[in-house]
């Protein structure tokens, strides 16, 4: 049973992570030959305050993604 951990930043809306969900499980289907019921997908939603690049937390900056 493949599992995928996504880590990604909070704020998206429901439909965009289902849409996520759904990309990521075909692509690991089709990629192994799995059944789509086999593979699990799981979303980390991480504060923007505690995602930091070019040593800026994301939620100080204006462009969150």
């Amino acid at each position: 049973m493949p599992i995928a951990h996504l880590h990604i930043l909070e704020g998206r809306s429901p439909e965009v992570k289902s849409k996520l969900i759904l990309s990521v499980t075909k692509s690991i289907s089709d990629s192994l030959g799995t059944n789509p019921e086999n593979v699990r997908v799981l979303l980390h939603e991480i504060p923007k305050e505690h995602w930091g690049a070019g040593g800026v937390a994301k939620g100080e900056s204006p462009n969150h993604y």
